[in-house]
């Protein structure tokens, strides 16, 4: 097995990934010669370079350093782009972002997150409130935390290294944590997967792979793996579990919550908004208790948490419009947004703007996609972003159109959508997807302080 801890010179293939510019980041923090190949410059790239890590956007091998050790890459970067071709004819290993992460947290007590969605929040909270508690943690998340501005959060001697735990490629399966939780599993990733019984038989896996007398946290209702022989813990939302809640109100524009079972907690205001962040919460507490946070140090850490960026981020704010932008893009996620506006919201005219994020999820959940998008009252409907995916015949965002049951739904080209918003006068505007259509946030906030600010 590879010692990690003796490599002094890493090379990144899709340096500029959420996940992999995590472990960029805690590779560069203990000393490591750290560059990396990205396709396009990003926020994210500038900012790596800004804090010394070398990046360049040429698909040229020529870049690559001689004294390279290691190459970590993501299967985002295809196979055929000359960097990929010329390191794996190299003899240096090559190994994914997800193999990596388990040689890290091998030596250190693991708390993972998985789930078809929340994870990215529930990590990002759970690391926060062990911070809030004062106990030493490392963690490797899939979205910028408000409060550090950064997806890594690192300590020279963690007690914990808190992990999102990516179920794309059966990354997680190659994790060992002391202890874990599942947020959801519904179907997603069946490009890789197939079929909804193959991607829950993987979280089963996965509960399986966490070390002997340790804990799994479960949201009430998801069917129990059959691998697990630790402590099975639960959490819901109204249901009765080991953690959950006797009241949810809104005031003021947020969430105020109450917390019961075995841990106890009233009138705690969340930092960030949306129904299903209270669930988040409520994953988080459980996680940050297990792990030895007090009720005090809980309701201090889920009280000054700023949120993630694009998960239910609220951009702009006046008295005539309210701007939020969410990485929604499963079925699910998109519903959760959805009405997290109209219960924060009640009565304001919903307009949403959505880019769906790959051909074959949008093919495999095509009728959910268009339930979901139906509880707006605009949509504007952006092309597929097909990331890693070739096209696939006969599925595209006008064969997605039709299917939506909306009245007021129209399909806007990239370069037109800025003209298009600028027509609008939204009163609560909702951009949602995890492709490129965060480069249009700036943008739009610019648009609209213009128009209502000046």
């Amino acid at each position: 097995m590879m010692n990690i801890e003796g490599i002094k010179n890493i090379y990144f293939l899709g340096i500029g990934g959420i996940g992999m510019s995590a472990l960029a980041r805690y590779f560069y923090t203990r000393g490591v010669s750290v560059s990396g190949y990205d396709k396009t410059p990003s926020p994210l790239t500038r900012q790596l370079q800004e804090e010394g890590i070398i990046v360049h956007y040429e698909d040229d091998p020529a870049l690559v350093p001689a004294s390279v050790q290691l190459v970590i890459y993501t299967p985002a970067v295809p196979a055929s782009t000359k960097m990929f071709r010329h390191l794996s004819c190299r003899e240096v290993p090559m190994k994914k972002r997800a193999e990596v992460l388990g040689m890290i947290s091998r030596g250190t007590p693991t708390i993972a997150v998985a789930g078809t969605h929340g994870k990215t929040t529930v990590s990002a909270m759970t690391a926060h409130i062990l911070k809030t508690a004062d106990i030493p943690c490392a963690a490797f998340l899939g979205g910028i935390l408000t409060n550090y501005n950064s997806n890594y959060l690192g300590s020279s001697n963690p007690r914990w290294m808190v992990i999102e735990a990516d179920e794309y490629d059966r990354s997680f399966l190659h994790l060992n944590p002391d202890l874990a939780l599942i947020t959801s599993m519904d179907a997603d990733h069946l490009d890789i997967y197939k079929s909804e019984s193959h991607l829950q038989e993987s979280f089963s896996l996965f509960a399986g792979k966490i070390k002997p007398g340790g804990t799994l946290v479960l949201k009430k209702g998801l069917k129990e793996p059959k691998e697990f022989q630790g402590k099975l813990m639960h959490y819901h939302l109204s249901e009765p579990a080991d953690f959950t809640t006797s009241d949810i109100r809104v005031e003021e524009g947020k969430y105020v919550v109450d917390f019961s079972g075995k841990l106890n907690l009233e009138n705690i205001p969340l930092g960030s908004g949306g129904r299903h962040n209270v669930e988040n919460a409520l994953a988080a507490a459980a996680l940050a208790w297990i792990g030895g946070a007090g009720e005090k140090d809980i309701a201090r850490g889920l009280n000054s948490f700023l949120g993630v960026k694009r998960r239910f981020e609220m951009c702009f704010r006046s008295s005539k419009t309210v701007y939020i932008d969410d990485y929604a893009h499963h079925p699910e996620e998109l519903k959760a947004a959805i009405s997290a506006a109209r219960e924060l919201f009640p009565g304001k005219k919903l307009t949403g703007i959505f880019q769906p994020h790959l051909f074959s999820r949008t093919r495999d959940l095509e009728k959910e996609f268009a339930q979901s998008l139906a509880l707006l009252d605009e949509l504007i409907l952006m092309d597929i972003y097909p990331a890693r995916e070739l096209p696939i015949e006969g599925v595209s965002s006008e064969a997605l159109l039709e299917k939506i049951p909306l009245k007021n739904k129209k399909l806007v080209k990239r370069e037109e959508l800025l003209t298009e918003v600028e027509k609008m006068q939204p009163e609560v505007l909702l951009t949602m997807g995890a492709g490129d259509i965060d480069r249009f946030q700036q943008p739009i906030v610019e648009l609209l302080k213009n128009r209502y600010m000046s």
